[in-house]
C-alpha cells in the first residue's frame, strides 16, 4: 500500500512476453495449429481453419500470463474481485487480444507470409452473443482493465447458446430470431468439468434438530467454461468463467422405454432452457419464473465456487470479507444476499446474525437505473414456489433490518405480496454505488432515499469508464496512428496523457490529420456498411449516430421526429444553405416491448421515404442496419461526427457509448443525464452541444397537467411532424395510432417538451460543422479531454473505495 493508504498503481515492470516473437514464428505457430488442431493443409483451409489457426496461436500466448496470475494471487494471498453480472458484452477477442499482447507488427507480418488478409481474418470471428448493451459492455470494460491493472478477479455470467436475439427487419419492423454463435467452436474457452455445482430448485423446506433443510425438487448442473482476459502490456489475465447448464440425470430411461419420450427428457430440456437465452420474455408466468431461475442459476454457481476456491486457501470464514469482495453488476444477481447466507448457515453452520455480517461485508451492489419498474420485483408466491429456504431467509433478512433500524413501516424489502430486489440488494450490501455524479445523488435523492437516510455512508460515486485499448486503439487504427505519431504511444496505459493534445488544438497540420484520419473511417463506413444498405452516404456530410438499446427514456422517437421536421423544412426550401446530415441509429428493442418496436417500425418507414425522395435525399439520408453489436459499434463510434446522447434527463444512469464517442472525436448532443453532464464538464460546455430541461425542471414539467398537448400546441415543427404521421406519409398511419396518442396525451418521456430545443441546437450543430477549422478544434480537445473516461480509473476507484485490493506483482 501507498503511503496514503490507497493502492500503489504505479508502473511495474512489465516481461512483455511476446515481446521477443518475430513474424516467421508465429507463421509456424499457425501453420502448427492448422495441420494439428483443425487437421487441415494450407492448400484446404478455408478462412474459417485460418482464423481458429490464428485463435489457438494467440491464445496459447494468452495462457502463460493466465496461470502465473492465478498462481502469484494464491501464493500472496491477495484478495480476489468476483463480479456477477447477467450481462458480458466481449464483441470480438482476436484483435482485442492482438492489441495487449503487442503482437500487431508480427501477426500483420505472419499473416501476410502466409498470404492472407488480416482484416477478413479478424472480421471472422462471431460476437459472443453474451449481453445486451451497455451494462454488458461495460462488464466486459471492467474485465479488462482488472487484468491491465493486476488485480485478481472472477468474472461470473451465463454462458447463453443463443444469447440475446439477432435482430433483422421486415417490412421495417423487428423480428427476432435466435443468434447462433456456439453453433461453431469457441476457440477461447475451457471446458472446466471438475468446476461443476448443482443448483437446486422449488421442493420443500425441513426443519431437522431445529436446522432448516431445503430438499429441492428439480435440480440443475451449473458447468463451469473458462475464457481468459488479457490485459494490456499481456503479463496478466483474469478469467471469465460462465456457467453452462446440464441435465443432473441425463435420461429417464425408464419413462423413455415405458414411451413416454418427451417427459424422459425433461431433465435436459431443463437445462437447455436455462442457459439458452438471454432475457427471456418474462411478461408471462413461466417467463417470470424462467428468469428467477436463470438469476439463481448464475448466483448460486457463483457463490459455491467463491466459497470453495476460499476455503481450499484459508480455510477460516471468519476472515472471508477480507480476502473476497463480490460486486453484484445490477440487481439481476441480488439473491446473492440469502444464498450466500444459506450456504453460510445451511452447509457451513453458522449462525443467521454471524452469515449475514460476513455476507454484507464481502457484497456490494452497483445500481444502473432510476426507473422504479426496473427493479426487479417478484411476487412472494413465485419467490416462495421457486426458492423456498430463499424466501424464508429474505424475510429474516427483513425483519431483522426493521428491529436494527426502527424503520418506518414503509421500507422493507417485502411489501405486500413482492420481494423487491432492489431494496434487498441495498440491504445486503456493504456499499452501493451509482455510476455518474449526477446519478448517484439521484439515487440518493429518489430510488433509495428512505434507505439512505437509514445508512448515510452506504451510497457511494463511481463513474463509469471504457478501455481506451479497445474502444480506441483497436477501433480506430487511422486515430490511433496520429495520436502515437503526436504524443507517444503512453495514452494506451495511461489515457489522462491525452491531454497532450491541448497544445496541438490550435496547430493547422494537425488539426487537418484529425480531420483526415476522420473522414477515412467515414469513406470505409458509407462504401461499407452504409452501402450495402443502400443508403448514399456522402462522407462529408455530418455523420450523426444514435446507438443504444431502444427504449422510450433514450427518445429515439426525439430523433426521429426531428428527421421528418428537417425534411419537411428541406422539402419545402430545396434551395436553403442545408448542411448535409446522414442520421444513423442502432439498437434493439426488447421482444415484449411493443411502444419500442413501433419506434424501430417509425424509423424505418420514414427511412424509406426520405432516402427516396429527389428533392431532400442530397441533404438528409436515414440509416438502421439491423443487428447492432460490439463489432458494428466499433465500425460507427469511429466515424461518428456527432454523438446522439438524448435521454430524458435524470432517467439515464450513466452510459458509456458517450464516452467511446467522445475519445473517438465525435462532438456531443445531449442533455445534462448521466455522464452527459461530467463529460460536459471536461471537455468544456463550449465544445458540447447542450439541449433541454434539467432533471429537475423535467420531474416539475412531468408532473404538470397536460403538459404534452401543450408543447406540441407550442412547436410548429412537432406538430407537423406528427401530423404528417396521422397522415400515412410514412407507411401505414394506423401503425403509429397508439404511438401517437401516448406522445399527445401522456408523453412520460417529455420528447414534446425538449423538441423545440433539441430542434433548435440541431441547426446550431449545422451551423458549427461548416466552419471545419472550428468544428475539428472542438473536436480535438473533446479528444484530449477524455482521459477522465477510461475504465482504468474507474476500477482504480472501486479498488480504493469499495473492495480494498490492491494489485498483485505478477510471479
Amino acid at each position: 500500500m501507498a503511503a496514503s493508504g490507497c493502492p500503489d498503481f504505479s508502473l511495474r515492470k512489465r516481461r512483455n512476453v511476446t515481446q521477443s516473437l518475430s513474424a516467421q514464428d508465429l507463421r509456424d505457430q499457425i501453420l502448427h495449429h492448422l495441420t494439428h488442431t483443425q487437421g487441415r493443409g494450407p492448400e484446404f483451409a478455408t478462412v474459417f481453419d485460418w482464423r481458429l489457426a490464428v485463435s489457438y496461436t494467440v491464445r496459447d500466448l494468452m495462457v502463460g500470463p493466465w496461470v502465473g496470475a492465478i498462481r502469484a494471487a494464491r501464493d500472496q494471498g491477495a484478495k480476489r474481485v468476483y463480479y456477477l453480472s447477467m450481462e458480458f458484452l466481449i464483441g470480438r477477442i482476436l484483435g482485442d487480444a492482438i492489441i495487449n499482447l503487442n503482437l500487431e507488427p508480427a501477426m500483420g507480418e505472419a499473416l501476410t507470409l502466409l498470404g492472407l488478409d488480416e482484416q477478413v481474418i479478424l472480421d471472422d470471428e462471431p460476437d459472443a452473443a453474451l449481453g445486451n448493451g451497455g451494462l454488458g459492455r461495460l462488464a466486459a470494460c471492467f474485465m479488462e482493465s482488472l487484468s491491465s491493472l493486476s488485480c485478481p478477479a472472477f468474472g461470473y455470467g451465463i454462458r447463453y447458446e443463443h444469447g440475446l436475439f439477432r435482430q433483422r427487419f421486415e417490412g421495417g419492423q423487428q423480428v427476432e430470431t435466435p443468434e447462433d454463435w456456439l453453433n461453431q467452436p469457441h476457440p477461447w474457452e475451457f471446458v472446466r468439468i471438475n468446476y461443476s455445482y448443482e443448483i437446486g430448485f422449488k421442493g420443500h423446506v425441513d426443519m431437522v434438530d431445529g436446522h432448516a433443510v431445503w430438499h429441492p425438487g428439480e435440480s440443475v448442473v451449473a458447468r463451469a467454461y473458462d475464457t481468459p482476459v488479457i490485459g494490456w502490456g499481456g503479463d496478466w489475465a483474469n478469467t471469465l468463467r460462465l456457467w453452462g447448464a446440464h441435465p443432473t440425470t441425463l435420461l429417464d430411461l425408464k419413462r423413455f422405454n415405458a414411451g413416454d419420450h418427451t417427459a424422459a427428457a425433461e431433465p435436459e430440456a431443463l437445462a437447455r432452457t436455462l442457459s439458452r437465452v438471454l432475457y427471456p420474455d418474462d411478461t408471462t408466468e413461466s417467463g417470470k419464473e424462467l428468469r428467477l431461475k436463470q438469476e439463481y442459476f448464475l448466483t448460486s454457481a457463483a457463490l459455491q465456487d467463491i466459497l470453495a476456491r476460499f476455503l481450499a486457501e484459508h480455510g477460516d470464514l471468519e476472515i472471508l470479507p477480507d480476502k473476497v469482495a463480490i460486486q453484484l453488476n445490477d440487481t439481476h444477481p441480488a439473491i446473492a444476499g440469502p444464498e450466500l447466507i444459506r450456504l453460510l448457515m445451511d452447509v457451513h453452520g453458522l449462525a443467521f446474525d454471524r452469515a449475514q455480517d460476513l455476507a454484507r461485508r464481502t457484497l456490494n451492489y452497483t445500481n444502473h437505473t432510476l426507473l422504479p419498474e426496473a427493479l426487479e420485483r417478484w411476487s412472494t408466491w413465485l419467490m416462495g414456489r421457486v426458492l423456498p429456504r430463499h424466501m424464508q431467509i429474505i424475510q429474516m433478512i427483513d425483519e431483522d433490518h426493521r428491529k436494527t433500524t426502527n424503520r418506518p413501516a414503509h421500507i422493507g424489502i417485502v411489501h405486500g405480496d413482492q420481494v423487491h430486489m432492489g431494496e434487498l440488494a441495498f440491504i445486503m450490501a456493504g456499499r452501493v454505488n451509482g455510476v455518474s455524479a449526477l446519478h448517484t445523488d439521484l439515487v440518493k435523492d429518489t430510488v433509495f432515499a428512505d434507505l439512505h437516510k437509514l445508512h448515510p455512508d452506504r451510497i457511494v460515486n463511481q463513474t463509469n469508464g471504457v478501455t481506451p485499448r479497445r474502444w480506441l486503439r483497436m477501433s480506430n487504427p487511422a486515430l490511433t496512428r496520429l495520436l502515437d505519431d503526436t504524443i507517444g504511444t503512453g495514452w494506451t496505459k495511461d489515457l489522462d496523457q491525452l491531454a497532450g493534445l491541448e497544445t496541438h488544438a490550435g496547430d493547422a497540420t494537425f488539426l487537418e490529420h484529425l480531420r483526415g484520419a476522420k473522414r477515412a473511417n467515414k469513406v470505409a463506413l458509407s462504401d461499407g456498411l452504409l452501402a450495402g444498405l443502400g443508403v448514399k452516404a456522402d462522407p462529408d456530410a455530418i455523420f450523426d449516430v444514435q446507438i443504444k438499446r431502444i427504449h422510450e427514456y433514450k427518445r429515439q422517437l426525439l430523433n426521429v421526429l426531428e428527421a421528418i421536421a428537417l425534411w419537411k423544412r428541406i422539402h419545402d426550401s430545396p434551395n436553403g444553405d442545408w448542411t448535409p446530415r446522414v442520421k444513423i441509429f442502432g439498437g434493439k428493442a426488447a421482444p415484449g416491448y411493443w411502444l419500442a418496436k413501433s419506434v424501430i417500425h417509425l424509423i424505418n418507414d420514414v427511412a424509406a421515404k426520405i432516402n427516396n425522395d429527389p428533392v431532400t435525399a442530397k441533404y438528409l439520408q436515414i440509416a438502421y442496419p439491423p443487428n447492432y453489436n460490439v463489432s458494428m459499434a466499433e465500425d460507427l463510434i469511429p466515424a461518428a461526427d456527432l454523438s446522439e446522447q438524448i435521454s430524458t434527463a435524470g432517467k439515464e444512469a450513466s452510459g458509456t457509448g458517450n464516452m467511446k464517442f467522445t475519445m473517438n472525436g465525435a462532438l456531443t448532443i445531449g442533455t445534462l443525464d448521466g455522464a452527459n453532464v461530467e463529460i460536459r464538464e471536461h471537455v468544456g460546455p463550449e465544445n458540447f452541444f447542450l439541449f433541454g430541461l434539467t432533471a429537475e425542471e423535467a420531474a416539475a414539467e412531468k408532473a404538470r397537467p397536460g403538459h404534452a398537448r401543450a408543447a406540441i400546441e407550442a412547436s410548429e415543427d412537432m406538430k407537423i411532424a406528427l401530423q404528417l404521421i396521422a397522415e400515412g406519409q410514412f407507411g401505414r398511419a394506423d401503425s403509429y395510432y397508439t404511438l401517437l396518442d401516448r406522445t399527445w396525451n401522456d408523453d412520460p418521456f417529455l420528447v414534446a417538451s425538449d423538441f423545440d430545443s433539441y430542434f433548435a441546437t440541431q441547426r446550431a450543430v449545422d451551423r458549427a460543422y461548416a466552419d471545419h477549422a472550428a468544428w475539428d478544434r472542438m473536436a480535438a480537445l473533446n479528444i484530449a479531454r477524455s482521459g477522465f473516461f477510461s475504465s482504468d480509473r474507474t476500477i482504480r476507484g472501486y479498488m480504493r473505495d469499495i473492495w480494498h485490493a490492491v494489485p498483485v506483482v505478477p510471479a
